[in-house]
Parts: C-alpha cells; structure tokens; sequence
C-alpha cells in the first residue's frame, strides 16, 4: 500500500504493472513517468516496461501475486485506488488473476475499492463471471445482477469518442457506484448522460507537455451534475504549474463524493 495524494483516494493498491496505450488521453500518461522513475530506483516490479529512450509503456503487463494481501494486512478503513500504474481490466491480464483481485476486495469489506479503467467492455464480458465464481453466500448464479457493495467501477473518458465508447458498457456492469474520471479532459462532453452514473470527477492535465482544458468545459459538465443530483469532484486545472493553478472553480472546491447504493445492471 502507498499513501496517495490523488485528491480522490486515500491509497493506491498496485497488484499489475505495466500497459498499452488505449487512446490520446493516455498520450502524456503519469504513470509511465512514474514507472521510469521507479524502475531507476531499482523497484523490480517496475523494470523492463518501457524500453529505453521512449515515452510510453510497452505492452508488457506483470501481475503481482505477492502484492494481493496489502489490503488484508491494513485493518484500518481505507479508500483504495485498484492499479493506479495500470488497468485491472488489460486484455493481458488473466481472468483468474483479476478474480483473486476481486476475492480479496470481497474478503476487505472494511475498505472501499475504486477500480477505474480505460477497458470497461473487458470489465463487462469478465466480472459476471468473476462474481458467479467468489465463494460467497448470496453470490451464485445470480451474480451477473449484484455487486460487491465496496467495490466502485469506473471508466475514463476524455472526449466525446470515449464517452461514446466507454460509458454504455460501464452502465451494463454490476456496480454499486459507477463514476466517470474525466482526466485528462481533452475535449467537450455535449453528449453526457449522467442515468446510472453515481460520481463524476473532473481534471485538467498535468506536466511539461500538458494539454489545455477550457473552463466551458469543465462548467458544463459541473452544472449538469448539481441539476441531475450527481456529486462532482474537481481535482484540478493542470497546466504546467499544476500547483499554482490549483483547483477552485467558481470560488470554491468541489470534493463531492458518492454514497455507496448498490445498482443492478442498467436495462
């Protein structure tokens, strides 16, 4: 477990490392900045993903077996983001391997789980299956319609293309909260349909070769949430100075955060 200062969670849980490029919102990718950084620190579990002189991850995925138990070791409650450095829900990563991911959730009912990826069909095609085969009562054969209640699904989007793409799966996926990270937001969202979405947040992008994110943009999208009850999160307006640019909009911050009401499949 590390301590997260992503402004959502409270720790990240990194049982896969290691990705592919899924579309431009990946272009300038924290976690490959990271993953270089680490592995120059000799951190193993973060070597040989991005091959020398480039600037994306190269496809190769680890699993960690031995990082499953971190959530079970911490008794106290906390909020965990599920593969901050990578996607649970990548095509290489084995369904018998994301079912010991989710086993472990199951077992942690005293946590709260955000899992969020750029692969929501992925999620949808495997997580019945997944829930049919945990060994819990109430589970069985009508685990294709429930949740685990302190699991929270997510996808990102970053533009119109990838809501388009994105969201109708994530809506077809047993869910106790859904939420949408729109970050890095590239693009407008004129299309957004908040039906079945539980939290909403919100960010520019960061670092040297940031791209920009126009306040319309960002307002849309808060002002649907308040008229359609969805809490929205600012995290921030990026930028170069990502800190001096900080994250109040419209003179305040928004750190709204969603309450857990367990949501059957969308028909």
């Amino acid at each position: 477990m590390a301590k997260s200062s992503i402004e959502w969670t409270e720790a990240t849980w990194n049982p896969v490392t290691g990705c592919t490029r899924a579309s431009r919102g990946c272009d300038n990718c924290y976690a490959v900045s990271m993953t270089r950084r680490l592995a120059a620190m000799g951190v193993s579990k973060y070597k040989g993903l991005i091959n020398p002189g480039k600037h994306h991850f190269n496809g190769r995925v680890q699993i960690h077996p031995n990082a499953l138990d971190i959530p079970i070791r911490r008794k106290g409650s906390t909020i965990f983001f599920v593969n901050s450095m990578s996607d649970l829900f990548h095509e290489e990563v084995p369904q018998d391997f994301i079912q010991q991911v989710f086993a472990v959730m199951a077992r942690c009912p005293q946590h709260t789980f955000q899992v969020l990826t750029k692969r929501p069909n992925r999620m949808l095609d495997v997580l019945p299956r997944v829930l049919e085969s945990l060994p819990l009562s109430g589970l069985g054969t009508a685990a294709t319609s429930i949740s685990l209640p302190n699991v929270w699904l997510g996808t990102s989007v970053e533009d119109q293309h990838a809501a388009d793409a994105r969201i109708p799966a994530l809506l077809q996926t047993p869910a106790s909260v859904r939420f949408l990270s729109l970050e890095p937001l590239l693009g407008p969202i004129e299309e957004l349909s908040l039906a079945g979405i539980d939290w909403v947040i919100v960010g520019g992008e960061s670092g040297p070769k940031a791209r920009p994110m126009l306040r319309e943009w960002v307002t849309s999208i808060r002002e649907r949430c308040v008229n359609e009850g969805v809490p929205f999160f600012f995290k921030q307006w990026g930028g170069v100075r990502k800190k001096r640019n900080g994250r109040i909009l419209d003179g305040r911050t928004w750190d709204e955060m969603p309450k857990c009401r367990g949501r059957p499949v969308a028909t």
